[in-house]
């Protein structure tokens, strides 16, 4: 649902989902932190896969779990001071 956008594009649309889940469920997958950070909940999704058949595993995060992967999102692999930093401000814009 996000692919081809990012920066300020992906802030609006991110927006515009939460005030439509304000009326109805809305339910999207998304590896852009402006997105999942407008989100009413979050859930992480993984999926593992031995070769012949791949598991698909969803968790609910809390808040601090919710911080962390936002970060996780904007720094990559490494969270660092400065990601948690822009992840707590994604959260309270």
């Amino acid at each position: 649902m996000d692919v081809g956008i990012s920066g300020p594009t992906a802030a609006v649309v991110g927006k515009l989902l939460r005030q439509l889940g304000e009326s109805t469920q809305v339910m999207c997958v998304t590896h852009l932190p402006q997105v999942a950070g407008c989100g009413h909940q979050h859930y992480f999704v993984s999926k593992e896969t031995d070769g012949a058949m791949t598991e698909t595993h969803m968790q609910s995060l809390n808040k601090k779990a919710r911080l962390q992967e936002l970060a996780r999102l904007l720094g990559g692999s490494e969270v660092t001071r400065n990601t948690l930093a822009n992840a707590k401000e994604l959260l309270a814009a």
